[in-house]
């Protein structure tokens, strides 16, 4: 039995985990946060990157340290209920609530922005029902042409991407960081930087495909179960270096491109209007067919992903091709609100579930040294759960987070809870609980 990896097997693991996490969709993230934090890009890039990029490989070592086969294995520790519940709620999250309805709407944003006779809500719904009728396609027949292209398309990506971000740097579009910040990022940069690297879904998305990462891992031979956590480790900071100095990049990209647009845009079509300024219609074309590619084999995957998983935790109810076709329209119903209208209504679910998925990563390495204890586990998720929750009533839309009763709960909440208005109620409630349950479980375990 193998105790390491070579440095060659480390790099190839951490390129996998690469190509895993940064798809197309990532780009739009730091170019806007780049665009509006001004003379705060710096920190808020920082606070970006421990969210977007630092959670996502601990979620991915978590996995390995606690042995666990999957995301539904990883969270039955709580309980079957706990389990189902979270691992449900995960994926559809990453799945056709937000993830896979984002990588129509970020093509669409790309392939036609500035093109006004299609650029509208009917262009939209044309070009998601064939989006998806592909997706659709691909993901029943699990055909291997589409992961064939993306082999090429990929790295294809990151060369032109590469080849932008050297011209923004000796071809500036003019200065980075000495423009006032937007409101938003005015006050508590790091913070707000973490909170803005939620969007991209990443910690999530690692305890759900962490599995793809540790069987390839074994398949090398190695085991043991802190072997196994160690390597994931030393693969995942491969990882961690590349997507670091690309989201850093797009940040700077994000923050020059405030130069030549008018007002505040998504990422999509900063990026559509980057490539246009530096390399003409030609460049707008390429980018389109690249981005198109990346996002139809993303949205494949995660069709793919999410049908298996619902197949296998939800036996005998519906087949694989059923969920395909499931997941797949309700991708295209959403999509169809737009992109700024997806990313506002995902905010909420991701204030709520990134708080219990990063209790549950650091549950799950301290599980190395305590074992998985039940209780502890449970009381924990449990207030991280009931703290995030007023998270997301404050994030959430309107005629919710302005009703009489829920602006009641949410004035008392910012009086009392440290961290409540950047969106961080659950931190001390949540290292309380677990001090509590760790004690209260050695002194149950003593008697």
């Amino acid at each position: 039995m193998r105790k390491k990896l070579t440095l060659s097997e480390n790099l190839l693991i951490g390129s996998l985990l690469f190509g895993l996490f940064f798809g197309a969709g990532n780009l739009i993230f730091p170019l806007e946060l780049g665009q509006r934090s001004g003379a705060n890009i710096s920190l808020v890039t920082i606070g970006f990157l421990l969210s977007a990029v630092s959670l996502p490989i601990l979620a991915v070592v978590a996995t390995a340290a606690s042995d666990s086969e999957s995301l539904f294995d990883l969270s039955k520790v709580a309980g079957r209920k706990f389990a189902y519940f979270f691992t449900t709620l995960l994926y559809l999250t990453i799945g056709p609530g937000f993830a896979i309805p984002r990588t129509a709407t970020t093509t669409y944003e790309v392939v036609f922005e500035g093109n006004e006779s299609f650029y509208n809500s009917f262009g939209l719904l044309i070009f998601s029902l064939v989006f998806f009728a592909l997706v659709l396609y691909f993901s029943i027949k699990k055909a291997k042409l589409i992961d064939t292209i993306g082999k090429f398309m990929t790295p294809l990506f990151l060369i032109l991407l590469s080849f932008l971000l050297v011209l923004t740097i000796f071809r500036p579009m003019g200065p980075v960081g000495i423009s006032s910040p937007d409101l938003k990022y005015s006050k508590n940069p790091i913070p707000v930087g973490i909170v803005d690297g939620y969007n991209t879904l990443d910690a999530p998305a690692g305890l759900a495909f962490a599995i793809i990462i540790i069987s390839n891992i074994k398949e090398f031979g190695v085991t043991d179960k802190k072997s196994m956590a160690l390597e994931t480790l030393k693969s995942g900071i491969v990882c961690l270096f590349a997507m670091s100095l690309i989201y850093a990049g797009l940040s700077y990209m994000g923050g020059a491109s405030a130069n030549i647009l008018d007002q505040y845009e998504n990422g999509a079509v900063i990026l559509s209007n980057i490539s246009e300024h530096y390399l003409g219609n030609l460049g707008h074309i390429l980018l389109s067919i690249i981005v198109f590619v990346a996002c139809l084999k993303t949205a494949i995957g995660l069709v793919s992903a999410c049908s298996e998983m619902f197949e296998e935790m939800f036996k005998n109810r519906l087949s694989y091709k059923s969920y395909c076709i499931i997941f797949s329209f309700v991708s295209l119903l959403i999509a169809n609100l737009g992109l700024k209208q997806i990313i506002a209504l995902s905010l909420p679910v991701l204030m709520f579930i990134y708080p219990i998925s990063i209790v549950l990563i650091g549950l799950s390495i301290i599980s190395i040294f305590i074992g998985k204890r039940k209780f502890v586990y449970q009381v924990s998720l449990g207030i991280t759960a009931l703290f995030a929750f007023l998270d997301f009533l404050k994030a959430s839309p309107d005629f919710i987070s302005k009703s009489s009763y829920v602006a009641k709960v949410i004035d008392i909440s910012s009086e009392i809870l440290p961290g409540y208005d950047i969106g961080f109620a659950w931190i001390l409630p949540s290292l309380l609980a677990l001090g509590i349950a760790l004690i209260i479980d050695k002194k149950r375990a003593l008697n």
